[in-house]
């Protein structure tokens, strides 16, 4: 599969730009990706301002997967449930169809293994096999494929809100110690069965009273693209950007970090990973 840091092109959902709650943002973060000329787009016909989720899912240079996109979160608002196929017609996109229901943002990969979260087997309900329905995201991906628990209070149980790979035997994640009790063991677990060392980060217990769901807090859920991450900020009381900052400094040495606060699209229930779609295309 294509890595975050072999993609090379960025692009975004056109109501990031069009709503005026957060065309201030997109144009302070299209700003930072063109400080590093990095290529980016904005893309026709979707419904909401995520794009990640109903996108397809690139394995190969030119090579796309497009899975059905019916997460359960939104059976009740089909307002913004952006269709793949219109979106993927208006902007001259060919990818092979899967019939299995699997989200963009639930997908974590590196070159030969990627890790998904066990909700994929609540979104898929008519494979009373679990281990098929894993074998054929295998086919399909052409990697090894790892199941991590979900956190079972989270709106969508994606798992780029989680963990995100550094290298092939390396996660970084949220700081283990400040997560459910379950879930520390589950996933512990599962590292140790794959060999995969986790790196904490932290993250904020951040309340919202008119944003119930909102992802403020989360540095987790970061944007990368060719050698540049970037990194949502927050900048609330108690708040852990500077540290965080530091911390990816050390963790990718080699790489260029930016941050940006994108509080703003946060209280919605998305970061930066959320509102972009990266690829590997032709220069």
């Amino acid at each position: 599969m294509i890595t975050g840091k072999e993609t090379n092109t960025v692009y975004f959902s056109e109501k990031l730009r069009s709503d005026e709650r957060f065309t201030k943002t997109c144009n302070t973060l299209t700003a930072l990706i063109e400080k590093h000329s990095i290529k980016y787009g904005f893309l026709k016909a979707t419904k909401a301002i995520w794009c990640r989720d109903y996108m397809p899912i690139q394995t190969d240079k030119g090579k796309f997967i497009q899975f059905r996109y019916e997460p359960s979160y939104l059976k009740d608002e089909p307002e913004f449930q952006s269709d793949p196929k219109e979106v993927y017609k208006a902007n001259n996109i060919n990818p092979l169809f899967s019939r299995i229901n699997l989200d963009g943002g639930n997908v974590v990969n590196w070159s030969d293994r990627a890790i998904i979260t066990d909700r994929v087997f609540d979104e898929n309900p008519d494979y009373s096999s679990k281990a098929k329905l894993i074998s054929e995201i295998e086919k399909l991906f052409e990697v090894e494929i790892i199941v991590i628990p979900q956190i079972k209070s989270d709106l969508t149980g994606h798992a780029d809100g989680m963990v995100r790979f550094v290298d092939r035997n390396t996660v970084l994640g949220n700081d283990r110690e400040k997560e459910y009790k379950y879930w520390k063991i589950g996933i512990n677990k599962i590292l140790k069965e794959n060999g995969i060392d986790y790196i904490d980060i932290p993250f904020l217990e951040h309340k919202e009273k008119n944003y119930p769901d909102h992802a403020i807090g989360c540095y987790i859920n970061y944007l990368e693209v060719e050698n540049l991450i970037v990194i949502p900020i927050f900048e609330t009381e108690k708040n852990r950007d500077q540290e965080v900052y530091d911390k990816f400094r050390v963790i990718f040495p080699e790489r260029k970090i930016e941050t940006i606060n994108y509080n703003k699209i946060g209280f919605y229930g998305g970061l930066l990973n959320c509102t972009t779609w990266t690829i590997k295309a032709d220069k």
